[in-house]
């Protein structure tokens, strides 16, 4: 079967993300232009539809793309030969809330924190409350760069940045994952130093300012705990502050202790266990930064179960070519063949409506493209068809 006097098989999802199949650019919401080798009727089909839908850009798009249906029956919502799905596929799911104030709030008071501390330690000649107060510093750049990736990532798509910014979330998370470790292996360095060379600690001043230190950088990780479970880029600045706490925490036992006991190896043994903690919350950070920044697919999404909600689909004979990656810490995307059985009744329309819904409802997955086909052309080098 042919479609335009080319071979079925070449009209596969050869087409790039900025929409372009078959040498035809697809009407895009952020690329609105004119459909090429359209009738008048489709053409003003394609242009009511963007004029008929407002859209959040910040919130994503379901791209819904009917492929060729080899019975070529084109309705009114197609955009040469290509279903959009526009009724249903801006529907968007909503964007988690913004962290902008947490961000502000979290920096100032890390700022107020570490200006008091530095003071305090060329007051005191203090080394340690020094060193401590560089620390904290790259806590302040940390929520920075997170508060800079969130902003970035609801900056409108341009027609260079297609999908926008939102990957500078997933940068951001795995620079703090980054930075964090090598913190902590600093710590864990002079650690093992002092169990060897020991170093005089006044261990009561030591523990009124971490004690100052817990409140602040809890009061911050409180700030990020909601998002932190959805949202890697969040997570990144919830672990700074919560690892934070907990190394001031554990400067208090140890402060304390010094002050009852005299043994000063008790700071470098308590600030490795800690660090021992810090190290395995940081890991799955850093691992979870790098596989989406690698388009893997996100955690909490099986391919296999994503496979067979849409197998089950009415009208859904098959599907190849699928594949599912990040566009942010927070948003999915998805680009799946569909074929159309050829007894089924249900319209290409109504599959990418039900297919929709499933993959945002059960899944997260809130920009999905699909190809609809009446017979498989050709399969994924690395994909069965199914």
């Amino acid at each position: 079967m042919s479609f335009g006097g080319q071979p079925v098989g070449s009209l596969l999802f050869a087409r790039s993300l900025l929409g372009l199949r078959n040498g035809h650019a697809v009407c895009s919401l952020h690329q609105p232009q004119t459909c090429p080798d359209m009738t008048s009727e489709s053409h003003h089909a394609c242009t009511h539809d963007h004029a008929d839908h407002s859209h959040d850009h910040a919130q994503g798009h379901d791209h819904a793309h009917d492929g060729h249906d080899h019975s070529h029956d084109h309705d009114h919502d197609s955009c040469d030969g290509h279903s959009h799905g526009f009724g249903f596929g801006h529907q968007h799911v909503h964007a988690p809330a913004s962290f902008g104030r947490a961000f502000a709030i979290g920096i100032v008071l890390n700022t107020a924190y570490v200006i008091a501390e530095a003071l305090w330690g060329v007051w005191a000649h203090s080394l340690y409350l020094l060193a401590d107060a560089g620390h904290n510093l790259s806590d302040i750049l940390g929520l920075g760069a997170a508060w800079l990736a969130e902003s970035l990532a609801r900056r409108a798509p341009t027609t260079r940045f297609t999908y926008g910014l939102r990957r500078s979330t997933i940068l951001a998370a795995f620079v703090n994952a980054t930075v964090l470790l090598l913190v902590t292996g600093g710590i864990i360095w002079e650690s093992i130093v002092r169990l060897f060379v020991h170093t005089p600690v006044e261990g009561m001043a030591v523990s009124w300012v971490a004690l100052v230190g817990i409140a602040v950088n809890a009061v911050t990780a409180l700030l990020f705990m909601k998002g932190a479970s959805n949202d890697l880029n969040i997570r990144g600045a919830f672990l700074h502050m919560a690892s934070d706490a907990m190394m001031s925490f554990a400067v208090v036992i140890a402060g304390l202790l010094i002050a009852w006991t005299g043994f000063q190896i008790i700071d470098p043994i308590v600030s490795l266990i800690v660090s021992a903690s810090i190290i395995v919350a940081t890991w799955s950070l850093l691992k979870g930064s790098v596989s989406l920044s690698l388009d893997g697919v996100p955690a909490g999404i099986t391919p296999e179960d994503v496979q067979t909600a849409l197998l089950a689909v009415p009208g859904v004979g098959g599907l190849h070519h699928l594949h599912i990656w990040p566009m942010s810490t927070t948003e999915t995307a998805l680009t799946v063949h569909l074929v159309r059985e050829e007894t089924s009744h249900q319209t290409s329309e109504q599959i990418i409506t039900q297919a929709s819904v499933i993959l945002r409802e059960k899944f997260g997955i809130s920009h999905p493209t699909f190809q609809i086909e009446s017979t498989p052309a050709s399969c994924d080098l690395h994909q069965a068809c199914c």
